[in-house]
């Protein structure tokens, strides 16, 4: 708790210095450009606030594919409110709104029209683009919960607005004398292995108020527009024509919404302020500036401040807030769990799985104040819902494996992100999940009876052959997150023990000849068919060779275990001097678009397009070999990542694979989250400068032809290649040499 004390007070004031405007360096259209069998990204120009409730994005694919925004896409169907973390995932909370001109037309095809990448303009807060069928510009800038469009139409006797509040349940409604439009939107897309779980949509409120006279309306619900002022059914939508424009005549939408109800959703737009449109982008832009600029970074290429913004923009997205402010200024929340509106912070959209790695230890030492909010969210799931998340969007999801929020839990309380009653609270739920499982496999332990019995999650039991080795792997680690939480809140030595002693369970599936993590039978035999390239089965989305860098939390044991530090350096050395062969038998096709990620990249099987092995370049730091991390670090940085469409190497992933490259560029990395302690590289920039709470400054400094694996703190030489957050939190200055 020390640690809360006076960080929302200094950080303002500290993050406002710096490079002078770090935004316009970010760059949402990075990672747009995607396939389904090559993802560079699978990102959408995400138009928000610093995690802001709602995102807004131009919308150039069909409604519940996934996909809302393509870069290789020429037409435009909406501009769309969007809650959707992955398209893996899909949406959730949307409806989407289009001007056209002449003729009424509100299918999204129909409606759709040409533009142009050359008219496109985007940057965190603020976004234009010229649709060109209805010679018209749209501009739209967002709070966290509300938005405002300008929107510049032609000379017409029809500038029209689609209202479209999509499928699954819907309503609109047209107050023409007060010139707005209220509506519901219930529209979720489902994942294929969820639709037997019964999930309940939050329905999402909204409102529409325009500065121009509605001269007449027709409404829809399903296929035919027909004349009136409200619609209520499966599929609802409204078509309004304002009174004629001039040519260049700007029309300004407010629009606002909410989870909580329809008044809410009203109070909502007072987030927009009476300072008009470009005081609003004004304001945006000093948001993103005070968030961006905690890192401030120079001494760099533009190319290298482009990708560096960039992807520290992506990390401040997910997860995002759910909750609102009542009338009393007090946050409240729509429980996801069907308990009504409640008091209290929530934060939603974002898969630990991903996020455990980096992007959570990086909240807690760049954004504490932000992190401990979303502990006290986290503290209301739990509450709600029994289980603390894993994957939520804005409920648990059923997605990936794993205990990973007693990672992000247990990293949190060592940082001093929460008070004491919230880190007891957040402590009996990661215990609870250790010995029981949920409806869901990402709640609880799927296997759990055999982990605590075994030593193992057995590859013929509970997981049914499938991914038995990676949950060993992930819940030995989360076993010594849990020891590490609960002896630093004085938990009794009896009951912290039991999980210590579990966190050794890696050791029971690394084969000793094959000298890498491998399934086991219940009986204890071993994977007949083993193979280190064999994709899946027992491994989750990768292979033996990525996951069993995953004892994070014990690598000299792992080290040993391999052989001593040359066996394990002549290991990594291999990952990345082996061809990229693989063996995708296990899925129909033979391949995923992970694996061939991997296999164009360049990298031999090294797959940073994917979150098992990022981590695994610092290792080199553990065997002796720490100007191979700096190499391959930058390496990685230089290769994988580029300031363009098709700027990332793999699913972006909820600013994931993002926080790898901003803890790379700053010369560390988390290897282990909840340990205090960052494994060293080489900085990108000759000098970046970290606003920390209290009014300290961290100076990283990289010296000119620096390379050789040597550093200093505060002036006295390091001797191992590692750095203590306590001490980085005292402010100071780390020399690169």
């Amino acid at each position: 708790m020390k640690r809360l004390a006076g960080i929302c007070v200094t950080m303002a004031a500290l993050g406002a210095a710096g490079i002078g405007d770090p935004v316009r360096f970010a760059d949402p259209f990075v990672g747009t450009d995607n396939t389904k069998e090559v993802s560079n990204g699978n990102l959408y120009p995400a138009i928000a606030r610093p995690w802001g409730m709602n995102a807004w994005t131009p919308q150039t694919g069909p409604t519940g594919q996934g996909w809302l925004y393509d870069w290789k896409d020429r037409k435009i169907m909406g501009f769309h409110q969007t809650h959707q973390p992955s398209p893996w995932i899909g949406d959730y909370g949307q409806f989407s709104i289009m001007p056209i001109t002449g003729k009424a037309v509100f299918g999204e095809k129909d409606r759709a029209s040409w533009f142009s990448h050359k008219t496109e303009q985007a940057l965190p807060h603020y976004y234009r683009v010229y649709l060109a069928d209805y010679d018209t510009t749209v501009e739209l800038t967002p709070t966290e919960r509300a938005a405002m469009f300008r929107i510049t139409y032609p000379a017409t006797d029809a500038p029209r607005l689609v209202v479209d509040a999509l499928d699954m349940g819907s309503s609109v409604e047209v107050d023409t004398a007060n010139r707005r439009i209220t509506g519901r939107s219930s529209k979720m897309n489902i994942r294929g292995n969820e639709r037997h779980l019964d999930l309940k949509p939050l329905d999402c409120w909204f409102v529409l108020e325009f500065d121009k006279p509605i001269a007449s309306v027709s409404v829809w619900n399903g296929k035919k527009l027909v004349e009136g002022r409200s619609s209520a059914g499966g599929h609802a939508g409204a078509v309004v024509t304002f009174a004629p424009t001039a040519r260049g005549e700007r029309v300004h939408v407010r629009v606002a919404s909410s989870f909580v109800g329809p008044e809410q959703a009203t109070r909502n737009l007072r987030e927009l302020g009476d300072g008009g449109f470009d005081g609003l982008v004004a304001r945006g832009r000093a948001a993103w500036n005070e968030a961006l600029g905690r890192l401030d970074a120079a001494d760099g290429t533009e190319e290298n401040l482009r990708k560096f913004y960039t992807c520290l923009y992506r990390t401040l997205l997910f997860p995002r807030q759910l909750h609102e402010y009542g009338e009393d200024g007090r946050p409240i929340h729509r429980s996801p769990y069907g308990k009504g509106v409640l008091p209290g912070r929530y934060y939603c959209d974002t898969g630990f799985w991903d996020t455990f790695r980096a992007l959570f230890p990086l909240l807690a030492f760049v954004y504490p104040e932000r992190d401990a909010e979303i502990m006290e969210g986290l503290r209301h799931c739990l509450e709600e819902s029994g289980w603390l998340p894993e994957w939520s969007a804005p409920f648990h999801r059923n997605c990936m494996i794993g205990q990973n929020s007693a990672a992000v839990v247990a990293d949190a309380h060592m940082a001093g992100c929460m008070d004491d009653d919230t880190a007891r609270a957040l402590y009996a739920g990661l215990v609870k999940a250790t010995s029981a499982t949920g409806t869901l496999i990402s709640v609880g332990r799927v296997g759990y009876d055999e982990y605590n019995s075994l030593g193992y999650v057995a590859r013929d039991g509970a997981t049914g052959g499938h991914q038995s080795a990676s949950r060993t792997l992930e819940y030995a680690y989360a076993d010594w997150c849990i020891w590490k939480m609960g002896t630093a809140l004085g938990r009794p030595k009896a009951e912290t023990d039991v999980f210590l002693a579990r966190s050794a369970n890696w050791r029971n599936l690394f084969h000793p000849e094959h000298r890498l993590a491998c399934g086991r039978a219940k009986d204890g035999t071993w994977d007949p068919a083993f193979s280190p390239i064999r994709w899946s089965y027992d491994f989750t989305e990768g292979t033996p060779l990525h996951y069993t860098w995953s004892v994070f939390h014990d690598i000299p044991g792992l080290v040993a275990a391999m052989g001593g530090e040359k066996a394990a350096e002549a290991r990594l050395d291999s990952v990345f001097a082996s061809p990229p062969d693989f063996d995708g038998s296990f899925f129909k096709g033979g391949c995923t678009h992970e694996i061939r990620e991997m296999q164009i990249a360049g990298f031999g099987q090294y797959a940073h397009g994917n979150q098992p092995i990022q981590h695994m370049i610092y290792i080199y730091d553990y065997v002796g070999a720490p100007a191979k991390a700096r190499h391959w670090a930058h390496e990685a940085m230089n290769r994988l990542y580029k300031a363009r469409p098709d700027g990332y190497c793999g699913d972006e992933d909820n600013g994931q694979t993002s926080a790898w490259f901003v803890w790379s560029a700053l010369g560390m990395y988390p290897v282990c989250p909840a340990s205090g302690e960052y494994a060293l590289g080489l900085p990108l920039f000759g000098r970046v400068d970290v606003s920390l709470p209290h009014g300290r400054r961290l100076a990283i400094r990289r010296q000119a032809g620096a390379g050789t694996p040597r550093h200093s703190w505060n002036g006295k030489k390091g001797n191992r290649p590692f750095v203590r957050r306590k001490e980085l939190l005292e402010g100071g200055t780390l020399t690169f040499e």
